[in-house]
This record gives structure tokens, C-alpha cells and sequence, in this order.
């Protein structure tokens, strides 16, 4: 018997799916590839916590639910680690990925992912940077002053909270390894938490990842400061950021290579429709204010493959 919960349930599909197709969107209907993909897995990187991670994809979710018909499972982990070795054994078909854990991936999958979209900003740029950042009174005011001070790095598989703070403090002349510059080093578990523990006062500093523009007194238009600003868990007047990157390539929604070719043509369809057609659930899962999804290839991504390998071999000499 269907309950009246039931018929609303499926009224309320059928008219986001309606609104979806004329809105550029796929057509809905369940695809031929649902027969070897009857559930759509997406890794959900770590960084935040679940609740927050949940509830912002969760109209997301139900979007490809809607469009495709078929169940959308979401797969929360702890750190990147989790999502990189998931598509390492083939037990996710879909992530929107830092730029170091999509290299991650690619190695750890041997090739068996591939990027196909990344988040285009309002000012038409498709990066972001990772900042250093302490407490506002800390008496911390430069990188100068972080000598012989503690560290927190984000996560081993992050660019902007590892990789590229790392590769920039050698380029200057500054060895990250915990007792050479900094005091000490250590890993926070993700981007949110390392700023917590900052505020906390467990480190003098952290590093984390920014559009570095707009407004800096709300976290900028977006990144992790901007998420913690909205949520209320920050107010940027209690830190202060004392250095910047190089501009780093925004990551990419990344698919598993092994898939079918036609769900990979849906996911690209569906993802560059996103923008215009769901603003609202775009924003959700670009985290913060970019104006759509703009195409990127393997190659854009190599010089993370490279510094993932560099760290691999500084590790081996140590």
C-alpha cells in the first residue's frame, strides 16, 4: 500500500526532475548504465565535519536521484585518505576533489580516475590559495615571527593545508619539517579542525585554503573560513593571516575512469547544467560563490603528481 507520505514523496521527484529538464538539465529517466552502476557512490572529502559535509549535499543528492533514478549513496571520511583509496578499490564513481587528492587518486587508482569539471569564480579566475594564518593575539605577525612556533598542517593530501605551503617554505629557504624552522608540525585531521585547534591555542598557526578575495572581515567569497564564518563558528577579527600562495588550480569533480562512457557523458551534462538551473545546490557543493563549472584535463593537474611525488622522496631520504 502507498501511504500519503509516499505519494508526496514522489510528487516532490517528479517535479524536481521536471524542473531539472527544462532547465537544461538531463532529461529524467533511468539510464542504460544503471545496470552496472545501480548506485551512485560519492566520496565526500574530509575537512569539515559529517553533519555539515551531509547536509550540504544533501539537495545535491537527491538531484541525481531525481534526474536518474537510481539510489545516490554519500561516503563521508575522516580525512582525504578515505576518499583517494575508495576510488583506489573502486567503491565510489564520484568526488569533487582537492587538486592533491585527485593526484592521489589518479596514483593510487593507477589512472583509474579522471577530472572533467572545475569551479570557475565570479572574477572568471579558477584557483584559490592556501594562507598561513594565527591568532589575531598571538603577537604573530609575519612568517618571521612562526620560528621556533607550532604548526598545523590540514591534511597529508591537501595542496593548500600541506603540499604547496610546504613547496613555497622551501623555495624561501625554510624547512617545514617539524624542528628545523617551525618548533613543531602536526596534522590537525582537516582543514575546520585545524583552525579550532588554532583558536584553541594547541597551535600557534595553521594553514588552510581561500579564494583570497572579496571581503577578508567574512572568510572571503569562499573556502574553509568563509564555511566556519557562516556557520559561526569564526569570527575572522580573531585571527589574522600572515601569508599568502601562489595561485593554486581549484580541484576537480572527478569521475572513476572504469565507468560507463554514457554515465560519464550524464555526469558532465548534469554538472555543467548545475550552475544555472540549481544555483543553491551548485553553491552548496562549490562551497562558497563561483559562477559555474568550466572543463579541465589530467594535464592540469600533473605538477600535484609531481609535488606528491617529491614528498615521497623526501620521506625515503629522511
Amino acid at each position: 500500500m502507498i501511504s500519503r507520505r509516499g505519494m508526496l514523496l514522489g510528487a516532490g521527484t517528479l517535479a524536481l526532475a521536471r524542473a531539472a529538464s527544462a532547465e537544461g538539465m538531463p532529461a529524467p529517466g533511468k539510464r542504460a548504465w544503471a545496470a552496472q552502476i545501480p548506485t551512485i557512490r560519492i566520496g565526500l572529502l574530509g575537512g569539515e565535519n559529517d553533519a555539515d559535509r551531509l547536509g550540504r549535499y544533501d539537495a545535491y543528492r537527491k538531484l541525481l536521484e531525481a534526474t536518474f533514478q537510481v539510489p545516490v549513496k554519500l561516503m563521508s571520511a575522516a580525512d582525504y585518505a578515505g576518499v583517494i583509496q575508495a576510488f583506489a578499490a573502486r567503491q565510489l564513481e564520484l568526488a569533487y576533489m582537492s587538486p592533491a587528492a585527485y593526484a592521489a587518486a589518479w596514483m593510487q587508482s593507477n589512472g583509474d580516475v579522471i577530472p572533467i569539471l572545475t569551479s570557475e569564480e565570479q572574477d572568471g579566475s579558477t584557483s584559490y590559495v592556501s594562507v598561513l594564518y594565527t591568532r589575531a593575539d598571538s603577537g604573530i605577525a609575519s612568517l618571521a615571527d612562526m620560528k621556533g612556533k607550532s604548526l598545523a598542517w590540514a591534511d597529508p593530501n591537501s595542496a593548500s593545508g600541506y603540499l604547496i605551503p610546504r613547496a613555497e617554505f622551501r623555495a624561501m629557504g625554510i624547512d617545514p619539517e617539524p624542528g628545523k624552522y617551525f618548533g613543531r608540525t602536526g596534522f590537525a585531521g582537516g582543514h575546520e579542525q585545524a583552525v579550532v585547534a588554532v583558536l584553541n591555542r594547541q597551535y600557534d598557526a595553521g594553514v588552510t585554503w581561500t579564494s583570497g578575495i572579496g571581503d577578508a572581515a567574512q572568510g572571503y567569497t569562499r573556502g574553509m573560513l568563509r564555511m566556519m564564518t557562516d556557520k559561526k563558528m569564526l569570527d575572522m577579527k580573531d585571527l589574522r593571516i600572515i601569508w599568502r600562495s601562489r595561485p593554486i588550480l581549484n580541484g576537480p569533480m572527478t569521475l572513476r575512469k572504469s565507468t560507463p562512457e554514457d554515465f560519464r557523458a550524464d555526469m558532465l551534462a548534469f554538472h555543467l547544467a548545475l550552475p544555472a538551473a540549481y544555483p543553491d545546490i551548485y553553491h552548496q557543493v562549490d562551497m562558497g560563490s563561483g559562477k559555474k563549472w568550466v572543463p579541465v584535463t589530467h594535464e592540469d593537474y600533473l605538477v600535484f603528481i609531481d609535488l606528491l611525488r617529491q614528498e615521497a622522496a623526501d620521506r625515503r631520504r629522511r
